[in-house]
């Protein structure tokens, strides 16, 4: 389509690019308690995708590929795995870190300001780890957020526990405006649109032609991965029905602003450039963030509803909607969710992850708890491994007099 000298790194860049799928659209309208098994795997794949795809994007970038042979695709494979390998461990121990300085230091303990100072740092200093070495700091910090719920979150006094829910909660949804309302600022970029200003048809056909990739691509991993699933699946309820392989297709058309700030990285220079091919790039990605986020976002709702309509009477849970709150046996399909109210006499019943945690549903977490409840948490602590404070000293005192 003659939109500019590109090269062959940065087609593959575009991949990585447009590989960043962002579905928190979707996430917000299906409901976990009908299809725990559909809202995990969307959850995973959406907390996991924006971090390989940066890794991925980071490989392409630190290599000649132009001049590519068996020896520099090797070299790029080694440097992908050392990437994502390293970023992992260095977010493990991070996190573990934390939780030993928590539970054998004395320093801040039993004292929320310092507890939840000390959280917030460590988590922080994972990521400037990260930096420092030149790793992926978005799956540093990933890792050791999983480290630090599943360890150091135990540690705490329970005012804590509550001051750090909040207090990240808060801190992701500021965050979340400003992502959006920097994309919505980068939508203007005139500087971009008035060098691609005399050809809006090329531009907005490669828009097209990128959008309809994204398409294809996605369907053309998710229903055979999802049918290779179904073949290794013995049970009806833990098999991936058709409806919900669409919804999981779906869930990945949208992209956001991972995508916009790898293109700008890639095909800019300090958010600048007169290149008519960076330019074409900049904006056809503009479109597609812009396109997918607002009309595939406002389908998403009556899509669900058509394909996964709501049981009218269902069990409200007793904890808030959240990733961690599952309310039947989680990596089910909620097919046997009649049975088990039934079993369970419409008691008040802990969340599924309590009940995954402590009744094992696989071989290999099997083993995984043995360890973790034999070696990792007498030192690291975690859940049932520390006393439980409910407060600081000072509200202690307090409940005394009181």
């Amino acid at each position: 389509m003659s939109i500019g000298n590109l090269k062959i790194g940065d087609y593959l860049a575009i991949g990585a690019i447009f590989s960043a799928t962002d579905s928190v659209c979707t996430l917000q309208v299906l409901n976990q308690d009908d299809t725990p098994l559909l809202y995990s795997l969307v959850f995973g794949e959406g907390v996991v995708n924006d971090a390989t795809a940066v890794v991925l994007f980071k490989a392409i970038q630190s290599f000649d590929l132009p001049h590519i042979n068996t020896t520099i695709a090797l070299q790029f494979v080694g440097n992908f795995l050392y990437l994502f390998i390293s970023s992992t461990l260095l977010g493990v121990l991070a996190g573990l870190l934390s939780a030993y300085i928590i539970k054998k230091l004395y320093f801040g303990r039993h004292s929320t300001d310092r507890e939840v100072a000390l959280m917030i740092l460590m988590a922080y200093l994972s990521y400037m780890l990260a930096e420092f070495f030149y790793l992926s700091a978005i799956l540093t910090v990933f890792f050791c957020g999983i480290v630090m719920s599943h360890y150091t979150w135990h540690n705490v006094t329970e005012s804590s526990r509550v001051t750090t829910k909040h207090a990240f909660a808060t801190l992701s949804f500021v965050a979340e405006i400003f992502i959006f309302l920097y994309v919505g600022m980068d939508a203007l970029d005139i500087e971009k649109w008035r060098v691609v200003s005399d050809s809006p048809g090329k531009s907005v056909g490669v828009s097209a032609i990128l959008l309809g990739l994204i398409l294809v691509g996605r369907a053309a991993f998710v229903f055979p991965l999802s049918s290779i699933s179904n073949l290794t699946k013995k049970a009806p309820c833990d098999k991936i029905d058709f409806k919900q392989q669409v919804t999981i297709w779906w869930a990945g058309l949208m992209r956001g602003a991972v995508s916009m700030a790898l293109a700008y990285n890639q095909f800019t220079s300090l958010g600048h450039t007169q290149l008519r091919g960076n330019a074409m790039m900049i904006t056809s990605t503009i479109t597609v963030v812009l396109f997918s986020t607002v009309v595939f976002g406002l389908m998403t709702k009556p899509l669900i509803r058509i394909l996964l309509p709501s049981p009218k009477n269902r069990m409200l849970s007793s904890e808030p909607s959240t990733p961690k709150s599952l309310t039947v046996p989680l990596l089910t399909n909620g097919h046997d969710l009649e049975a088990y109210e039934s079993d369970r006499n419409l008691i008040t019943r802990p969340t599924s992850l309590r009940m995954f945690l402590s009744t094992p549903s696989n071989t290999v977490h099997y083993y995984w708890r043995k360890f973790d409840n034999a070696f990792m948490r007498p030192v690291f602590g975690g859940r049932g491994f520390v006393p439980f404070v409910p407060g600081s000293p000072i509200e202690q005192n307090d409940q005394q007099w009181q």
